[in-house]
């Protein structure tokens, strides 16, 4: 089912910007903001969301009058935080993705401030990976506080099987055009991943560890065309 609700949002952007009745736009810009992140796990671990940051260039193409389409290809940190609730333990891992968005872009508005809807799949590869933790995650087993308790550990060390993913991310905001050439945009968008970090086989102790991201990104868009 993950498979067949990315390729259909993917054939979705694509047909949005398939007829031609209106003067083409075309705009390229750069963003950054920041990114809040978690893992979903099943069974469940205790985290809190992740701070990161993003940041990326932008292709935007405005085929006819409320519709275009948008491509990007942005940095973007992910990951999740254990919650150790009143504990002074501290455990991150976090990963830092190459991603590229493809995206059916709705506006609509009036030539000075507009809002958009964004909508389309997202494929991603993992860069590289870093563990951050105030305590020697790799013999918590052998420690009181989490003998004691009932919560998963072995996503602490656990190895990355997937370094690639794919997804589907939609966002919204508005643009606000200082002239005919450049305008400034605000965006909040969320994704999900479809692909899990870790195996997932019967076997293993997770069925799940797909990744959902929020960002929220201020941007530049200088028109070409």
């Amino acid at each position: 089912m993950r498979r067949v609700a990315f390729f259909l949002t993917a054939i979705a952007a694509l047909l949005a910007t398939a007829q031609t009745h209106y003067e083409g736009q075309i705009s390229v810009g750069a963003k950054g903001g920041v990114s809040l992140s978690r893992v979903n796990f099943n069974p469940s671990v205790e985290q809190i969301m992740l701070p990161g940051m993003t940041a990326g260039v932008m292709f935007r193409y405005i085929e006819e009058k409320n519709f275009g389409l948008i491509a990007e290809l942005n940095m973007t940190q992910r990951g999740w935080k254990e919650n150790f609730e009143e504990s002074d333990y501290n455990y991150s891992h976090r990963f830092t993705y190459l991603e590229l968005p493809i995206m059916t872009h709705i506006y609509f508005g009036n030539r000075r401030v507009k809002g958009f809807f964004n909508l389309g799949p997202e494929i991603n590869v993992m860069l590289g990976d870093g563990i951050k933790s105030n305590f020697a995650y790799q013999d918590a087993a052998d420690m009181e506080y989490f003998t004691n308790d009932t919560r998963h550990i072995e996503q602490m060390t656990m190895d990355i099987k997937n370094r690639f993913d794919y997804g589907i991310c939609g966002g919204a905001g508005m643009e606000i055009n200082l002239n005919s050439k450049h305008s400034l945009l605000l965006e909040g968008r969320f994704y999900y991943g479809l692909t899990d970090i870790f195996p997932n086989h019967k076997t293993d102790i997770f069925s799940s560890s797909n990744s959902m991201t929020v960002t929220v990104t201020l941007g530049y868009f200088y028109r070409l065309k």
